[in-house]
């Protein structure tokens, strides 16, 4: 792949993220209504999973194809871009409002299983059953969601949904996958050209590429005011990606990882505690605690490029 189709790719799957987040925002809140569940819940649920498509395709894929470390390096970035440099990144332009049962339920489902992926790579391999674990989990805590959204569901009223909300979240979503597809080849491009490592490359260049998602939907939802929508998209992403995502890929096939996944995932549990406390302290994000998150972020990527 010559540089030059590298850099279109890259610049179609602008275009696309862009056109495709701003639909699928509009129509997740219209579906949210409809359901009369709450944008938090829509954000962790439908959109979290929609936008964390692009890790699953190229972690699963990664797996089948024995390469390990970019399999679990990719899961392991994004997630750092998730909570430091996007959420870091929009506080910094517009401050991000959050919600107790965010930081207390969700956040806390978070830092569990990021301390758990933590004590399962040190031995620097992941077998079946932590697969298994993982993968129940996110069975647990989606029934833990849907539980606590049925007990609070009658404070929220319906209102009508017509087939073109529902189309118009499958076009966004649509888009956004094919733009995260297009800009993640261009990135893996880029950085082979450049001779990067298998694991530099998928806790970074890859990692960055298919966080796109979540980022431009995230900040469309912002934008628009749609916080809790915002905020659970990025804590939902990390959790689908840490729990499914990578419980799925080592249920498939179990893996070994450099030495650095321990380094990498020490970061990882601070970044995730930093962020959880920062989104708790006065229900926001305020513009001061997302440049430390965004810087903290800069940080691993320097050490992760040494």
């Amino acid at each position: 792949m010559t540089p030059l189709l590298c850099v279109l790719q890259i610049c179609v799957s602008i275009v696309l993220l862009w056109k495709g987040s701003d639909i699928l925002v509009e129509n997740a809140v219209k579906i949210a209504a409809f359901f009369g569940v709450s944008h938090l819940v829509i954000g962790l649920t439908i959109v979290a999973l929609g936008t964390s498509a692009p890790e699953f395709s190229v972690t699963i894929g990664a797996a089948i194809t024995g390469q390990s470390n970019i399999s679990v390096s990719n899961v392991i970035g994004s997630n750092i871009f998730n909570l430091g440099f996007i959420l870091g990144g929009i506080a910094i332009i517009r401050t991000i409002k959050s919600s107790p049962k965010l930081i207390l339920r969700d956040g806390s489902i978070l830092i569990i299983a990021t301390i758990a992926i933590l004590v399962m790579v040190w031995d620097r391999t992941l077998v079946r059953y932590e697969g298994i674990i993982l993968f129940a989990g996110l069975i647990f805590y989606n029934v833990m969601l849907m539980h606590s959204e049925k007990r609070s569901r009658g404070d929220i009223p319906r209102q009508p949904i017509s087939v073109k909300n529902v189309l118009g979240f499958l076009l966004g979503l649509a888009l956004i996958l094919a733009g995260g597809s297009l800009l993640r080849n261009g990135s893996v491009g880029i950085a082979r050209l450049a001779g990067m490592s298998e694991w530099v490359i998928g806790a970074t260049i890859v990692a960055a590429g298919t966080s796109a998602p979540e980022f431009v939907t995230s900040l469309a939802a912002t934008v628009k005011g749609h916080h809790e929508l915002s905020a659970g998209n990025l804590v939902g992403s990390c959790i689908y990606n840490f729990m499914g995502v990578l419980g799925t890929a080592v249920i498939i096939r179990p893996m070994q990882v450099t030495s650095s996944a321990r380094q990498t995932m020490l970061f990882t549990v601070i970044l995730m505690i930093v962020a959880i406390i920062m989104l708790g302290t006065h229900k926001k994000l305020t513009r001061t605690e997302g440049i430390v998150l965004f810087i903290f972020s800069i940080i691993i990527w320097v050490v992760e490029f040494m």
